[in-house]
């Protein structure tokens, strides 16, 4: 469920990038008030889905933290990383009018969380033991391995999307976004999920450890 929660603003972004492509009129009568307190430049019109998508995924990001804490559910840091990115990569997509920004945001919040486990693990402390021993109980080194494919994860998806930003087109590029981004998750975590049920330890003894 969380994990469905967190593509949520990428759900919204696609969406919305799909609706702004087939509704260039009522898009641009939407975009012009908010844009135009932004910059004087003017709107064109193969810029309107990027620009429709990239406001949607700034508000999703922020009402989504928002609702988190008015319902008392713990923010992660990275959610709030994500946010100031998000505001920061797409605030100047929407000023300059390069779409550019938004395209790098995913590749640096991907760096962020692959060098933010790092530095955890400098430190003696591993995440996602951290998160998930409550629930399973490993050996050590599996908990190590399993945090360094999680690092070479986020990598190589930092590494896929600016390829896919700078060869293709950003429809295409979108469609990656969404897709791509998904369906890559949910394969690692299926990975993950076959990984840990071939280390858990043995009920009988993790009773006794």
């Amino acid at each position: 469920m969380k994990l469905l929660l967190d593509f949520l603003p990428i759900v919204l972004f696609f969406v919305s990038f799909k609706w702004a492509g087939a509704n260039p009129h009522a898009t641009e009568q939407l975009l012009s008030p908010l844009l135009g307190h932004l910059t004087n430049a003017e709107i064109q019109g193969t810029q309107l889905p990027i620009l429709a998508a990239t406001s949607v995924a700034i508000l999703a990001t922020a009402l989504q933290i928002v609702w988190q804490k008015a319902t008392g559910r713990k923010v992660e840091k990275m959610q709030w990383i994500g946010l100031v990115l998000i505001v920061v990569f797409g605030g100047a997509t929407l000023i300059l009018h390069d779409e550019m920004f938004i395209k790098w945001k995913p590749t640096v919040l991907y760096l962020a969380m692959a060098i933010g486990f790092l530095v955890a693990n400098l430190m003696k402390r591993n995440p996602i033991e951290l998160m998930m021993k409550e629930q399973v109980d490993l050996p050590r080194n599996a908990w190590t391995r399993l945090l360094y494919a999680w690092i070479l994860f986020f990598v190589l998806m930092a590494v896929a999307n600016i390829a896919v930003a700078y060869s293709v087109s950003t429809e295409v590029w979108v469609d990656f976004k969404l897709f791509g981004s998904l369906g890559a998750t949910l394969l690692f975590v299926i990975g993950q999920g076959v990984y840990i049920s071939k280390h858990m330890k043995p009920e009988n003894e993790a009773s006794h450890s």
